[in-house]
């Protein structure tokens, strides 16, 4: 199941929200699912039973259940393994793949909750998803060492890069709907970013009510875009709005060609 849009708040740089009907400071149905989604990799922290107090980071590979919970098969041997055996608590950090170079303009998630064994009924099923993602671990899955764990998630803190922020209960991350750009979401920025920079920046300037020397996308989802601009007074992070809700690619190039004609016409 490909997850999406749980709810967070946004701190827009001009204090406006992003469209007429969404309340201030706050779009629902974001981001924060899809990006764990779309991961394969994050920095799991636990506490340190050998420091007390302290956080333990390890790279940490993982599966997703169908309510968006991590799932992390770990050896006994492991030193989070124990810090978990000694303590629940843990958060896993996910960051974008491509921030285009710079890495604080990247969309990032942490995921705060408990990490405990699977229940015996339920391994399985675990053991099957986790390999359709990481298909070497065959060869060590049956270990006797090795068993799965899974996050059950508290909480969960959202940063869509410069500006956007804030945190998503664990309530409407388990009830996050599909998202039908989320396998094709890193086509559609790497192809905008590299082929439309200029459609991007009368973009910025009608939607985002930003003038800029260039901009990129960052994120986008089926309600619209997270933009990063380069300003004279810096860099400035905006959401804008497709103009309707889109479905497919197909959907997403249509209502962006329609946008940049909208921008261009008031341009002249």
């Amino acid at each position: 199941m490909i997850l999406a849009y749980a709810s967070e708040r946004v701190r827009q740089p001009s204090g406006k929200c992003a469209t007429a009907t969404e309340t201030c400071g706050e779009i629902s149905r974001f981001r924060s699912a899809v990006l764990v989604y779309l991961g394969r990799m994050g920095s799991l922290s636990t506490l340190s039973r050998k420091q007390p107090g302290f956080p333990f980071g390890s790279v940490m590979p993982y599966g997703l259940d169908d309510y968006g919970r991590p799932i992390f098969l770990i050896s006994t041997m492991a030193m989070h393994t124990q810090n978990l055996q000694a303590d629940a608590r843990a958060s896993l950090l996910v960051t974008q793949d491509d921030s285009g170079g710079d890495p604080l303009g990247a969309s990032r998630v942490t995921l705060v909750g408990n990490v405990l064994p699977l229940p015996e009924s339920e391994v399985a099923e675990a053991r099957e998803l986790y390999l359709a993602r990481y298909a070497n671990s065959k060869y060590w899955v049956d270990f006797e060492d090795f068993s799965f764990y899974r996050m059950d998630v508290v909480d969960v803190y959202y940063v869509g890069g410069f500006g956007v922020m804030g945190w998503v209960s664990a309530s409407e991350y388990d009830r996050s709907q599909p998202d039908p750009l989320a396998d094709s979401m890193a086509e559609i920025i790497q192809h905008m970013n590299a082929d439309h920079k200029d459609a991007l920046v009368l973009l910025a300037k009608k939607f985002a009510r930003t003038e800029s020397q260039e901009a990129t996308i960052t994120a986008v989802d089926r309600l619209g875009f997270h933009v990063r601009m380069k300003t004279r007074d810096g860099i400035r992070g905006a959401r804008i709005a497709f103009l309707r809700e889109v479905n497919n690619p197909t959907e997403t190039r249509k209502v962006l060609v329609e946008m940049v004609q909208q921008a261009r016409s008031q341009a002249e």
